[in-house]
C-alpha cells in the first residue's frame, strides 16, 4: 500500500481509538479516544493525564494499537481506515513541537499547565484499508524513508504564507504531503498531488489555499 494515503488519513483526522494493554485486567485490550496530532515526521503525537488509565497503561506496557477511520463517513466498510502498531514513548517535545501542538490544539495550553504527558507513536505495522478487497501492510522502512519538512522550515513557511491568505483561512500545518488550516473554523486537509520538499513549491501551494 502507498504510505502517503495512510499520510492523507492521518491528517483528516483528529480523533482516534487508541488500545493499551489493561493494567488492571491483564490480557484485555483497553480501548479510548484520544486527540492527537503529528509530527514532523508524521508520527501521531497525544497527551494523556497521569491519573487516566490509559498513561497508566502505557508507563507499564509500550505496545498499543491504534485505529482511524476516514471522518464522516456513513458506511465504516468503505471508508479508508487505518491500524498503526508500534511502541508508545514518553518524550518531552522541543518548543517548535509545542508550537504546532498548540496550533492544532489550542485547549492543550491548560493541560500542559497540569500532570499531562507527551506520547509519540512511531509506527511499526500499519494497516491500511481503503475500501472492500483492497488492503495491505505497511512497514517501518517504508515509513521511516517518507520525506519530511522540518519544524524550522515549516514554522518560517506558515509565517510567510498566513501573511497572504484571507482572515477566513488559518494555518495549522504543512509538510511534504500537504497542508491542514481552518476554514471559517472548519477543519479542512488538502493534499499535494506529489510529494513536495523545495520551500519555494511548498510555499506557492499555500498561497493557494486563498482560492481554497
Amino acid at each position: 500500500m502507498k504510505p502517503n494515503l495512510a499520510v492523507s488519513l492521518l491528517h483528516q483526522c483528529q480523533y482516534a481509538t487508541l488500545a493499551t494493554q489493561s493494567l488492571k485486567y491483564p490480557g484485555y485490550p483497553y480501548a479510548t479516544t484520544v486527540q492527537f496530532f503529528c509530527d514532523e515526521r508524521q508520527r501521531p503525537v497525544f497527551l494523556a493525564s497521569a491519573l487516566a488509565e490509559h498513561s497508566k497503561n502505557l508507563l507499564a506496557d509500550q505496545r498499543v494499537s491504534l485505529s482511524l477511520l476516514t471522518p464522516g463517513q456513513p458506511a465504516a466498510q468503505s471508508a479508508t481506515r487505518l491500524t498503526i502498531l508500534g511502541d508508545a514513548e514518553r518524550f518531552e517535545p522541543e518548543a517548535l513541537l509545542r508550537r504546532r501542538l498548540l496550533r492544532y490544539l489550542p485547549e492543550a495550553e491548560e493541560w500542559l499547565a497540569l500532570d499531562f504527558m507527551f506520547f509519540r507513536l512511531p509506527p511499526a505495522r500499519q494497516r491500511l484499508i481503503v475500501g472492500l478487497g483492497q488492503m495491505g501492510w505497511i512497514d517501518e522502512s517504508a515509513w521511516s524513508q517518507l520525506p519530511a519538512l522540518s519544524l524550522r522550515d515549516e514554522q518560517a513557511l506558515l509565517e510567510q504564507a498566513q501573511a497572504g491568505l484571507p482572515a477566513a483561512i488559518r494555518l495549522l500545518g504543512c509538510d511534504c504531503f500537504g497542508a491542514d488550516y481552518l476554514q471559517d473554523g472548519a477543519y479542512r486537509r488538502v493534499d499535494w498531488s506529489r510529494p513536495l520538499q523545495d520551500r519555494g513549491e511548498l510555499l506557492n501551494q499555500l498561497k493557494r489555499l486563498s482560492g481554497a
